[in-house]
């Protein structure tokens, strides 16, 4: 009789190990690159409703801004995953031989657009070179305008800086900006009081994957189970946010920048899913977080045929597909 019980209390203590492994969540930081925002939804929703946490993982996300440097804290490994723009931050880093890898691409359009003021002769991509004025920034000056020179004949002397400051756009009818399709048009309309035309830049060759999710090599390598949940988890909230109940990732996103409206949120969201900017592409059928060899190595010529960045780079050390392509979450699209 005792040693019967001596043998259940054995087994009992072994069942509550194997429940606490089980159920142990592992810590994980994801920071992103700009202030909490609709844009960021599906990283929100994923931890709201508890889609990491279901694969094991306790994820803080860490809103990035205007005096953040999120990628040196990735590099440092302060950070797990680090919200990258767009493929380019991933080509240099090769550059640089920096292990860092894109694991997913949750955007399959980068969000980049140029505006123009209606009926002022600038209603076609083709007529946006006649501009008087281009307003971009720095970033978009060395990237995407190389891109706009090289195959569409814009003007580098037209060129005048963005400092995110809707104001000189608005008051030449004869210009064109930069921005977001999520942000600037809303800005534009609600201080100009008209809708601008809005041009996706993805639509007319810049076929960059956004929104990246990147990781170190050591993680990669030492913690696969840690990345594909949160891959996973993230292409799920994606879908969650996109098509489901999105109230809680909104009142998150809202607690993290008070600054946000909900009206700016749900303009994001419209604009996302008009333009196709998650849920398209390759995503369709792949599920989103998608990429492929083809895409990458397309965008890749593009941009050093704008001279953009160097030839010869071995571009497979940008990224992986070991974790993307399953259709994770396709079945949650309503």
């Amino acid at each position: 009789m005792t040693k019967k019980f001596r043998v259940s209390g054995i087994a009992a203590a072994m069942l509550a190990v194997s429940v606490s492994v089980t159920f142990a969540a592992e810590k994980v930081t994801f920071m992103t690159n700009w202030l909490a925002q609709a844009e960021h939804g599906g990283y929100y929703q994923a931890v709201a409703d508890g889609t990491y946490a279901a694969c094991g993982l306790d994820v803080t996300i860490a809103p990035g801004g205007p005096q953040v440097s999120g990628r040196p804290l990735l590099l440092a490994g302060k950070v797990d995953f680090y919200m990258g723009g767009n493929l380019l931050q991933a080509f240099d880093a090769v550059q640089q031989n920096i292990p860092l890898r894109i694991v997913a691409a949750s955007f399959q359009k980068e969000p980049q657009v140029v505006m123009s003021h209606p009926g002022q002769g600038l209603d076609k991509w083709e007529d946006l070179k006649n501009a008087e004025q281009y307003i971009l920034g720095d970033e978009g000056a060395q990237s995407f305008f190389q891109w706009m020179i090289t195959d569409y004949g814009f003007d580098p002397a037209k060129r005048a800086p963005y400092t995110f400051n809707a104001a000189p756009f608005i008051a030449n009818p004869k210009s064109i900006q930069q921005g977001y399709v999520t942000s600037e048009p809303y800005a534009v309309e609600k201080e100009g009081g008209f809708k601008p035309n809005t041009f996706l830049l993805a639509d007319y060759g810049f076929e960059t994957y956004a929104t990246t999710i990147e990781a170190m090599q050591e993680t990669i390598d030492k913690r696969p189970q840690v990345v594909q949940c949160f891959v996973d988890g993230s292409a799920k909230g994606w879908y969650n946010y996109l098509y489901g109940d999105n109230k809680a990732a909104n009142e998150m996103i809202k607690k993290d920048n008070p600054d946000i409206t909900d009206e700016q949120i749900a303009f994001s969201i419209k604009q996302m899913k008009e333009f196709g900017i998650v849920d398209s592409g390759d995503a369709e059928k792949l599920g989103i977080g998608a990429m492929t060899d083809e895409h990458i190595a397309k965008f890749y010529e593009t941009m050093v045929k704008a001279k953009v960045v160097p030839e010869g780079l071995d571009i497979k050390k940008a990224y992986t597909l070991d974790f993307v392509n399953k259709g994770v979450g396709v079945d949650l699209k309503k």
